[in-house]
């Protein structure tokens, strides 16, 4: 039997993204026969969105109608980032129902399979992102920027998911239970999505704490977003916080195929 690892030196690069692509459509089309996969995709954005919008516009802004143009551009970036778990818990339940097992006997590219996880979740991420704007617009949230403002948000908000999802997939490549994805993948996005000003704005932290959040890739993407949605610089923000998901992608990618192929 031929092993993933020997196969895949074999595989030219442009076989080896049509067979990501297949391997994604599969994980795409497994919602048709179980759609409550897209479940947390969509109620949870639509709790997130009411829940802070009501319950802290007030507090924050005044009054939640002007604290929704400032929140929903960096409850979409929160939401994507802590969607990327899903990534690593689905590599994670692949990889112990023997799913790669199956696949070490096919002449494929050895990335080919995580690329085609990374990708079909990247697309649900779509869905969640539209939810979001979706339910933001039925509570009065306007985008300014118009049609082109709309695409460049969706387009920079799932590249940056695309690149920060390799940390997931590690985590799925370590993890012993797939229930252990959550609570190690959520121990660091935690962090990274509340010390931001994805909710608050920076000059109400306190001193020691901003220095921290001006430089956090949730926080540039933020700025980024709201800049895209409804006014404001975009380039270097998102410049920034792209930059924050390449190093994700950098560290995380190559230790994540290292570990599957000595599993």
């Amino acid at each position: 039997m031929t092993t993933l690892s020997a196969a895949a030196p074999r595989v030219r690069p442009l076989a080896g993204v049509g067979q990501s692509l297949s391997l994604a459509w599969r994980g795409l089309v497994q919602i048709r026969h179980n759609p409550m996969e897209l479940g947390d995709l969509s109620f949870q954005p639509i709790m997130f969105v009411l829940l802070f919008t009501y319950l802290f516009g007030g507090a924050i802004s005044g009054d939640p109608q002007a604290y929704l143009p400032f929140m929903l551009p960096g409850i979409i970036v929160q939401s994507g980032l802590m969607a990327t778990m899903n990534t690593g818990m689905g590599l994670s339940i692949d990889l112990h129902k023997g799913f790669f097992d199956r696949l070490q006997s096919l002449p494929i590219a050895r990335w080919a399979p995580l690329a085609g996880r990374v990708i079909s979740d990247t697309v649900k991420q779509g869905w969640s992102m539209f939810i979001l704007l979706a339910t933001g617009y039925a509570i009065g949230f306007r985008a300014t920027q118009g049609v082109l403002g709309i695409l460049g948000a969706f387009g920079l908000m799932l590249a940056f998911a695309l690149l920060v999802s390799w940390f997931a997939v590690f985590i799925g490549t370590i993890a012993k239970e797939p229930e252990q994805v959550m609570m190690y993948g959520f121990t660091a996005i935690f962090p990274l999505s509340f010390l931001s000003n994805a909710y608050v704005p920076t000059h109400t932290l306190p001193w020691w704490l901003q220095a921290f959040v001006k430089i956090n890739p949730v926080t540039q993407l933020s700025d980024a977003m709201r800049g895209l949605l409804t006014g404001g610089p975009v380039l270097d923000h998102a410049l920034y916080g792209l930059l924050g998901g390449l190093v994700f992608a950098v560290i995380f990618a190559p230790l994540a195929l290292v570990r599957l192929k000595r599993r």
